[in-house]
């Protein structure tokens, strides 16, 4: 990874936890020890079972973040861009990450060291409360993706995952802002490269996509949505 320099005060991710708690006053020396750094794409920034670094907090760009499963496979268990917070799986009870992160394009990344952040929780309450909600609210999303897994088709897991990244990164002159290959798409559905590339090519005869090499478009969202409404989880 590469230094950069990210400044917090003109930061424009409103989401993110440390731009939400920069106006305390309890805040700025932490901040003033932040480092800041740029990956490039396909860069791993987070390796699984590494010893804990502290939290990075996208500052502009994309990563997902993997789990290593059966064989050595990776499954994907999130995608994440501007503002949100990649690492905090274990943080606090383990001294090693239990994920591994991956920049999907050129991705600028602020640090906050295992010192400061536990200084952060013990020192500012504010803080500490919203990191709580974040943790039930990321138990929640975990949770449902288990259900999915258990009782969604593969069709219906291959729709679930498409209108998820549209909805997660919006879109560009039509096309799902984010561009991912069909083996990361059966990563993140719990299926195969093979079973997402024969549902991609069903959904595009049935004109309910299209697609320009990586990049798709939705074409009828709400008849996609009503393949998953029994489950009730868009």
């Amino acid at each position: 990874m590469k230094e950069s320099q990210a400044v917090c005060h003109t930061c424009i991710n409103e989401n993110c936890f440390i731009k939400k708690h920069i106006h305390l006053e309890s805040m700025k020396s932490y901040i003033n020890k932040k480092r800041s750094f740029t990956c490039k794409r396909g860069q791993q920034f987070i390796i699984e079972g590494a010893p804990m670094q502290g939290l990075y907090f996208i500052n502009k760009g994309k990563a997902k973040t993997v789990k290593t499963g059966i064989n050595g496979r990776e499954q994907i268990v999130r995608f994440t861009k501007d503002g949100d917070t990649v690492g905090f799986r274990g943080f606090g009870t383990s001294k090693r990450y239990l994920i591994g992160a991956y920049a999907l394009e050129e991705t600028i990344l602020c640090n906050f060291s295992n010192e400061d952040m536990l200084d952060i929780l013990y020192n500012v309450p504010e803080f500490t409360f919203d990191l709580m909600l974040f943790y039930a609210e990321e138990l929640n999303k975990s949770e449902n993706n288990i259900r999915k897994i258990a009782q969604m088709n593969v069709r219906e897991r291959v729709i679930d995952t498409l209108l998820y990244i549209h909805r997660k990164f919006g879109q560009k002159k039509g096309y799902i802002e984010i561009d991912l290959s069909r083996q990361e798409l059966a990563d993140f559905a719990g299926t195969t490269d093979e079973q997402v590339i024969r549902v991609i090519s069903s959904l595009k005869k049935e004109s309910l996509i299209r697609t320009v090499g990586k990049k798709i478009e939705l074409l009828d969202i709400e008849k996609l949505k009503s393949e998953i409404k029994e489950h009730k989880y868009y």
